[in-house]
Formats: C-alpha cells, structure tokens, sequence
C-alpha cells in the first residue's frame, strides 16, 4: 500500500491506496508546531481505524509547500514505518517538462496534480 502526503498552506491531505484504488482519505490542518511523535501517533490511529496495519504501508510519497512541517513528517515516517519517504520537489524526475523561467519556483504541489491530471486525463 501506498501512503500518500500532501502538505499544503492550510491543510494536510493524506491519502492510502491499495495499487490504484484510494482505501482511506484524512485531512489535518497544517501547522509546523506538531513533533514527529503526534504525526506518527495520528498516522497510526487513522490507518487503525481504517483496518490497516503499519505493516501493510510499503511505500510514502510526500509533497510539502511548508518547509517547518515537512521534517517532523519525514522523521514519523521513518520512526512509525521504518520507510523513507519520497519527498517530491526540484530534480525528482516526474515525466513533466516545466516551462517554467525557474522550474524550482513551481510549488511540489502543483508537479504532482500536474502528474495525476496527466496520468488521469493523458497529455499532448
């Protein structure tokens, strides 16, 4: 299963697949004043509840337009599902050409909607 995180200006959208079909959908309000303790602890408690085990979690992608959030998320990764998640942003090789004049100005955020649209709809 996969375990997807979007961390966005004003809320977290967290998201668990099982191959391509959406099993469980959470949406925290984002601050960067949680410890890797109480994200792990949610994560936990929110899979539980859906019937899933940390176990069943065997990869995490994560994207993260706010920096002090995105390292206590990463730690609780690692800590609650000994896994290192993948952090989307500049380098990460999408499938996306960004015509951008700074590509590494375009938030994570808007790469993977722009991969999901692609992957969803097709492309030019």
């Amino acid at each position: 299963m996969l375990l997807a995180i979007d961390v966005g200006n004003t809320y977290t959208s967290i998201g668990v697949y099982r191959d391509d079909v959406l099993e469980g959908n959470w949406r925290i309000s984002t601050t960067g004043e949680r410890t890797s303790d109480e994200i792990g602890m949610f994560l936990l408690s929110v899979l539980r509840h859906a019937g899933i085990g940390p176990g069943e979690i065997k990869a995490v992608i994560m994207c993260s337009v706010v920096p002090p959030a995105t390292h206590p998320i990463i730690n609780a990764v690692k800590k609650y599902f000994e896994l290192d998640p993948i952090l989307v942003g500049p380098g990460i090789k999408t499938g996306i050409n960004i015509k951008y004049e700074n590509p590494r100005e375009v938030g994570a955020d808007k790469i993977v909607n722009a991969v999901g649209a692609l992957r969803l709809y097709g492309g030019p």
